[in-house]
């Protein structure tokens, strides 16, 4: 099976991270109407394992949690080449003006304020997911265009 008819039947995998139990079953529960696979993290350092392990779709990234907030989650996986391109949603009671500038600078692509509203997550998760799809379909086009100018390229010189 070729590598695009692969992806197109796998479902996507979105990283779940909250350091409270109850706040991250409830988001996992919400997700069971979308069909997508969730992986677990409860804390930021689990979450940053998790991503070097298997790069997600999608990450829920709560922003309050002990040792390592999910700024410093957000950031060290939008300062890395490798993962810079997954979409990250922050999940977090914070809402001062200053906390959504701290999470759009470390690179957070929305925001979900808490209590979570299960229809505004649904939605916003199937935005980011069908954006991630274009964005990746698009890039595998335009590997396979300089692919092809490559070719054409070395038969001229030939």
């Amino acid at each position: 099976m070729n590598k695009a008819k692969k992806d197109q039947m796998e479902k996507p995998v979105i990283l779940v991270v909250d350091d409270n139990q109850q706040n991250l079953e409830l988001l996992q529960a919400y997700l069971e109407d979308i069909d997508c696979e969730t992986v677990p993290a409860i804390s930021g350092a689990e979450a940053l394992k998790s991503v070097a392990k298997e790069t997600p779709d999608l990450i829920l990234l709560d922003v309050m949690m002990p040792k390592m907030s999910g700024f410093e989650v957000c950031r060290r996986i939008k300062n890395n080449p490798h993962t810079n391109h997954v979409p990250i949603i922050m999940v977090t009671a914070l809402n001062e003006f200053g906390d959504m500038k701290r999470g759009i600078d470390s690179g957070t692509d929305d925001f979900i304020s808490k209590p979570v509203n299960r229809l505004e997550l649904i939605t916003r998760v199937k935005a980011m997911l069908k954006l991630k799809h274009l964005s990746d379909k698009l890039e595998r086009t335009l590997a396979y265009l300089n692919e092809i100018e490559k070719q054409s390229y070395t038969e001229k010189q030939e």
